[in-house]
């Protein structure tokens, strides 16, 4: 796990960029995208990239992390949604090449498997964007998820539906019920790429990164995989034990050696 600590959330976002921008350019690059506020500066970010500097999706395919249950697809805050809105309709990625798991299905369980064996059939994904919550969840993997977990429904939990009402009229319109990409799943990605920015975000990046791997805080996870990139700002990391030693490699970085 390299740990990537940045001045400000503007510092986050470019490195962020440049690590998925390398996918991109290397590629045909499989692409997990994650919602919610942190990663929005990255997919401003590889836009401008694309319109200015001419960065190329058309031989992307990307999944997304999870979806409501229940919202139709072209609720405004469905993740199939913001996901176009705010990142895939700005660049030449085929919204065909697009794909979410589908909360409006009869059958959540068989959805949860054909979303897996989709992921599979295209190679699995290379490079998964995260973000985490306060209580250290990611995905919709809430504490005492399962660490071999497959895509699934999974019950949110009352701070991840007051967190999440910020995007709707009231917490009473957020679903109760996700569709989600286990922490099993998420874990077969090659190269996992968590953000997160704010002091709100601190106590979770402490737990995840220096905490004991524990359901309890299912980001903790990511300390089992071989290849995890943890880009952060000066805020998010003030918890952080070991954060001048996470600097020190880093201003150390051998410049052949990639994120």
């Amino acid at each position: 796990m390299e740990i990537v600590i940045r001045p400000t959330p503007a510092d986050v976002a470019l490195t962020a960029a440049d690590i998925v921008a390398d996918h991109v350019t290397r590629g045909p690059a499989v692409l997990g995208l994650a919602t919610g506020s942190t990663p929005l500066a990255t997919y401003s970010e590889l836009i401008r990239r694309h319109t200015e500097h001419g960065l190329s999706f058309a031989d992307c395919v990307s999944f997304n992390l999870d979806e409501y249950v229940g919202l139709p697809k072209d609720h405004p805050e469905s993740y199939r949604e913001v996901i176009r809105r705010e990142f895939t309709s700005h660049i030449d990625i085929p919204d065909a090449k697009v794909e979410g798991p589908d909360g409006t299905a009869s059958d959540l369980a068989a959805e949860g498997a054909r979303y897996e064996a989709a992921i599979d059939a295209a190679g699995g994904v290379d490079v998964q964007l995260l973000g985490i919550g306060t209580d250290g969840h990611i995905g919709f993997n809430e504490p005492g998820s399962s660490l071999a977990s497959l895509t699934r429904i999974k019950t949110l939990t009352t701070q991840t539906r007051e967190d999440n009402a910020r995007f709707f009229s009231s917490i009473d319109e957020v679903p109760i019920h996700v569709l989600t990409q286990g922490l099993g799943t998420i874990s077969r990605a090659k190269h996992l790429l968590l953000l997160a920015t704010g002091a709100g975000k601190a106590e979770a990046i402490e737990a995840a990164v220096e905490g004991p791997v524990a359901a309890f805080c299912p980001a903790s996870v990511l300390q089992l995989h071989p290849h995890v990139t943890v880009v952060i700002d000066d805020a998010a990391a003030s918890r952080l034990r070991l954060r001048d030693y996470y600097r020190h490699v880093l201003d150390n970085k051998p410049a052949d050696q990639p994120f």
